[in-house]
């Protein structure tokens, strides 16, 4: 055999190992994206319903601290006629 022949074979081997490698790396990448687009949606979920459970509390307090600024007002009212 020839050097020639000996390099190619060579180059040959390690082109097929890089390719097998690249292979590899791909499909990780792949799931790895997937786990990240997974926690995307989820994390999306999660805010919906923290600004639903905001805006619901907020319009559960905002008459109930009427009442009670109401009822303060009025209680100084009737206080301060005695």
């Amino acid at each position: 055999m020839e050097w020639a022949q000996i390099l190619v074979v060579l180059l040959s081997v390690l082109l097929s190992l890089l390719l097998i490698a690249a292979i590899v790396l791909v499909v990780q990448l792949i799931r790895i994206t997937r786990k990240i687009n997974e926690v995307v949606d989820s994390a999306q979920r999660i805010t919906s319903t923290v600004e639903e459970v905001t805006v619901n509390v907020a319009r559960v307090t905002s008459p109930v601290w009427l009442a009670r600024a109401l009822s303060s007002s009025v209680k100084r009212m009737f206080r301060s006629k005695k």
